[in-house]
């Protein structure tokens, strides 16, 4: 239909160049446009941006926040997170685990697959409430690696709902968000590290003592 069709041409062109302008108020006025439809091009880019890159999943949340309000744009993008994080999660299931083993062997993937397993439920909660991190793959990741599915989706959520939370509040003041941000994400990976040193320093102590 893009090749065939001028007006679907017209329109994902113009999808393109607005969502990749990392211009928060300009996707929000594209995006309201569409009423009805408009959460549907959220959930949408949201699944394209795992792949893509052309916008930030965390400028999406902000733009969604603007868009439809605190309470109707949170319950977008938990949705949102959920579908994209699924189709994620599927892919690297399906397509992945080839590839992870190619590139980094099959020893290599066991001992990632094994920290995965011991730490993968509070790792994806910190790549996803830090803003510092990037999370658009870990979806893919999770399903390379083959974590459990309601595991990883558990802590998907747990990890984006307090970012969620601290976009709908402060949304409007982007220095209050800015700050409330950093402190939610240095407080999480500050955590996530402290909790890996004492994890491997009391399984040390107890093979010392075996």
């Amino acid at each position: 239909m893009y090749f065939l069709n001028e007006t679907v041409h017209q329109f994902f062109n113009e999808a393109w160049e607005v969502l990749g302008s990392n211009d928060e108020q300009r996707i929000s006025d594209w995006v309201s446009q569409f009423e009805i439809w408009g959460p549907l091009i959220i959930v949408g880019a949201m699944v394209l941006q795992m792949f893509m890159f052309i916008i930030p999943s965390f400028l999406l949340m902000v733009v969604t926040i603007i868009a439809y309000g605190p309470w109707l744009g949170s319950g977008i993008i938990l949705v949102a997170i959920f579908t994209a994080s699924t189709i994620g999660y599927g892919v690297g299931v399906n397509f992945g685990t080839p590839v992870i083993q190619r590139i980094l062997g099959e020893k290599t993937e066991k001992k990632i697959t094994g920290f995965l397993e011991d730490y993968g439920f509070w790792a994806v909660i910190v790549t996803r409430v830090s803003p510092f991190l990037s999370n658009d793959a870990i979806s893919i990741i999770a399903g390379m690696l083959r974590m459990g599915y309601w595991k990883f989706i558990a802590s998907t959520m747990l990890g984006i709902l307090p970012l969620t939370i601290i976009i709908a509040v402060l949304g409007q003041n982007n220095e209050s968000m800015k700050t409330g941000l950093i402190w939610v994400g240095a407080i999480s990976l500050l955590g996530f590290i402290g909790y890996v040193w004492w994890d491997r320093k009391r399984k040390n102590k107890e093979s010392v003592n075996h």
